[in-house]
């Protein structure tokens, strides 16, 4: 009975949602638990006949199983979006996921770095070595696009097109994506090519990849950790700090600065608004400075609006 629903909720994310592969089979994984739920406590019930207590006994079952609260999180929103396939196919007349409660998460939010950090950190390369140079570039496109770490070292010369100031990123689940990337990341990406790496021999399979090892191939995800962490530490930097926090730290500092969440969100790549919102951490006073600027309570504009 639920295998044609499953069915049908898959080719839904597929061509409705258009969701990657990976996003599919998560979304299809958490219908599964549900399933695998209503197997082992005699419930096999058809999606219509689902209360909200059924789903309420559901998630208290997939916490006995020790699942993280996150992790529980997640399946919820799966049971949820199969749910809002069901009513528009209608399959249900009711969604009883509605008032269904996902346990509270607490996400410890990463470091940040202020732009004068970054500057101190990329201060510390050595631009008269071929790693220096190769380095300086790195660090100046991470922090201009956004990027993560896996985008970064597969980056393709083929996906510069940097007479416009943009580059076309491949991100998860092979979703692409146009980023603009800033003038100073264009000019060192430019004069690494042009004095270290056309000097560089190249591993056959690897002549488009952008950023290169002594060996001639793709650099490594630890290697740019290593490369991030060893500067943080001669610019005497403490905070706990990796190749994530220059991409944090793009967004914080583009919100900060005034800049569209959503903007934000297509320059990250990120699915879901909420993914970005959780990049913006913003403080008390940017907050109520933002308050005071754009809200008519707070400058003025209430009163000449009555």
């Amino acid at each position: 009975m639920w295998e044609a629903y499953k069915k049908g909720y898959k080719a839904y994310l597929r061509l409705e949602k258009s969701l990657s592969d990976n996003s599919v089979e998560a979304y299809l994984h958490d219908v599964g638990k549900l399933t695998d739920y209503l197997q082992i406590s005699n419930t096999l019930k058809s999606p219509s006949e689902i209360e909200l207590k059924d789903l309420q006994q559901f998630v208290k079952w997939v916490g006995e199983l020790g699942m993280t609260a996150t992790s529980q999180a997640r399946i919820i929103s799966g049971i949820r979006g199969f749910y809002k396939f069901c009513l528009i196919e209608q399959i249900t007349k009711t969604d009883p996921s509605t008032l269904l409660e996902a346990p509270k998460t607490r996400r410890k939010l990463p470091d940040v770095l202020t732009f004068e950090e970054i500057e101190t950190v990329i201060a510390q390369l050595d631009q008269s070595t071929p790693d220096g140079s190769r380095n300086k570039a790195i660090l100046e496109t991470m922090y201009s696009s956004g990027l993560r770490v896996s985008e970064l070292v597969n980056l393709k010369i083929s996906c510069l097109y940097l007479d416009v100031g943009f580059i076309r990123v491949i991100g998860k689940g092979d979703k692409e994506r146009l980023v603009p990337i800033g003038s100073d990341a264009v000019k060192y990406i430019k004069l690494y090519k042009e004095n270290i790496r056309v000097h560089q021999s190249i591993q056959t399979g690897f002549e488009d990849i952008l950023f290169l090892n002594k060996r001639g191939t793709t650099l490594s995800r630890v290697m740019i950790f290593y490369i991030i962490k060893n500067m943080a530490l001669k610019a005497g930097i403490t905070k706990n700090i990796s190749p994530h926090t220059f991409r944090h730290s793009f967004a914080t500092h583009l919100v900060e600065g005034g800049a569209d969440l959503r903007a934000v969100q297509e320059m990250l790549g990120h699915e879901s608004i909420t993914t970005t919102e959780i990049y913006t951490h913003l403080d008390r006073d940017f907050l109520r400075d933002t308050l005071q600027r754009f809200h008519p309570a707070f400058n003025g504009r209430y009163a000449k609006a009555t």
